[in-house]
């Protein structure tokens, strides 16, 4: 049967681009217990989600280092040393980008929770972030997944109707609420994963 999509949207950390701050705190700490510990309750997610909706990183490092002076040189890390924390493209989701590209039938966006400050380091260190016909960035717009509000300023930026497209996030949170707005949503797991939801929706063979 024929698929209704013509849009595919896609987050870009952890699904397209390897974001972890494992990556880097794992050369800093001498134990996962001890770096687990700090991402939980120092540098959390909720703390770096903030930055992903505005808040500058000069702001969000000096808030957690007044708080956490103890761990002040960790802390200045998380952005001081940000770019440790990307491992690259994920070859099968950007094999999958390439190929949804090249066959020309579908509009592709990227929705992103990320700070305005970084991710212009992440565009000048992978080609694949350069393939969207719009990407959307939370830092820059002030607003966040799941925020209903972010969904429909990349559909009326781009002029998409939800019923024709198709999310990809790996965060549930984000998913469920796409498809409350209205959109088919792909809960990511791996790319192999990926790929056979897109064949079961024949958007891909």
């Amino acid at each position: 049967m024929q698929s209704s999509i013509n849009t595919i949207i896609f987050d870009l950390g952890a699904v397209l681009i390897d974001w972890n701050p494992r990556h880097l705190y794992r050369k800093l700490f001498s134990s996962e217990e001890e770096m687990e510990t700090f991402l939980r309750d120092v540098c959390t997610s909720d703390w770096n989600e903030a930055q992903d909706e505005g808040r500058t990183l000069a702001a969000g490092t000096d808030l957690l280092v007044a708080s956490f002076p103890h761990h002040e040189e960790n802390i200045r890390a998380y952005y001081g040393r940000w770019s440790e924390m990307l491992a690259g493209e994920i070859e099968g989701t950007k094999n999958i980008l390439q190929q949804l590209k090249e066959s020309g039938r579908y509009k592709l966006y990227a929705l992103t929770n990320w700070s305005d400050e970084t991710f212009p380091i992440a565009q000048a260190m992978y080609p694949s972030l350069h393939w969207f016909d719009g990407v959307v960035v939370s830092g820059r717009e002030k607003m966040r997944k799941p925020a209903a509000a972010f969904y429909q300023l990349l559909l009326n930026r781009y002029q998409v109707a939800a019923a024709n497209a198709l999310f990809i996030d790996d965060n549930e949170r984000n998913v469920i609420a796409a498809r409350a707005f209205g959109i088919d949503s792909i809960l990511f797991e791996h790319p192999h994963q990926l790929k056979i939801e897109l064949e079961n929706r024949s958007i891909i063979i």
